[in-house]
């Protein structure tokens, strides 16, 4: 992890209170990889704990992350002032990420896990992976965003909770309408809908890796306010749970327990 002070190169409203940030830190984008995340802290004294935000995309040529988050409170409100040439202190990468040991992957974004995604799907095309072999269903409330960089490189499916575009209903129902499989299912999203990606795993006998979403404090595994429930013990605490900052936040489904 490296602590440091990264640049804005680019800051743009996206849809309702969905920013997208591009940052300059060649640091962290030489070590970046899709499923991790960085911390980013306020300007603001008196808040004190950093605000984690997942990794859209990498950019190591250049030298830049982006990041597209949604504005729910005082830190990323602050966040979605900053201009280009502002500067913001941060920690990352932070997290193991995804495993792509997959040939036919089908990856599953719901909300605000939408965006790390996008990075996944991008390693799998370096990788060789065709678009007709990866599979992309994103889960939106109605308004699309980020939905034409998907088109570009994968077979894009969509979903939304008013059924205003794609399917209605969930990441899932659109799944089962369009006949999707593959060899791993790659999510990020609301607890509820990751516990539903585990039980379609388990129903097509495929793996699936989520990516847990968690109020966190430290993020770097000290204070232990993120851990999730395992279905081993931890080596060291000898309990049934693990950290998603550190150990996470990404989970094989059968490690976990929702």
């Amino acid at each position: 992890m490296n602590n440091i002070t990264a640049e804005i190169i680019k800051q743009e409203f996206l849809i309702e209170d969905i920013f997208s940030m591009w940052l300059k830190c060649p640091e962290v984008a030489q070590e970046a990889h899709s499923g991790q995340f960085v911390s980013l802290y306020s300007k603001d004294s008196a808040r004190l704990l950093p605000r984690p935000i997942s990794i859209c995309e990498v950019d190591k040529k250049g030298g830049s992350i982006r990041l597209v988050y949604r504005t729910v409170g005082a830190g990323t409100k602050e966040f979605s002032t900053y201009k280009k040439g502002d500067t913001i202190k941060m920690v990352g990468p932070i997290g193991n990420g995804y495993d792509l040991s997959s040939s036919k992957p089908v990856l599953m974004g719901g909300g605000i896990g939408i965006p790390p995604m996008l990075q996944l799907a991008k390693e799998f095309a370096q990788k060789g992976v065709s678009k007709d072999n990866m599979t992309v269903i994103l889960g939106y409330r109605d308004a699309t965003f980020l939905l034409n960089e998907f088109k570009k490189i994968a077979t894009v499916y969509i979903s939304s909770d008013t059924g205003s575009v794609g399917t209605k209903g969930t990441v899932i129902d659109a799944a089962r309408e369009h006949g999707v499989s593959g060899d791993m299912i790659y999510s990020c999203g609301p607890k509820p809908m990751l516990r539903a990606v585990k039980e379609y795993a388990y129903e097509k006998d495929c793996h699936a890796q989520l990516s847990l979403e968690e109020r966190m404090a430290c993020g770097i595994g000290a204070c232990l306010a993120c851990v999730c429930k395992t279905t081993e013990k931890d080596e060291h605490s000898q309990v049934n749970n693990k950290r998603i900052c550190v150990d996470g936040p990404v989970f094989f489904a059968d490690e976990v327990e929702l």
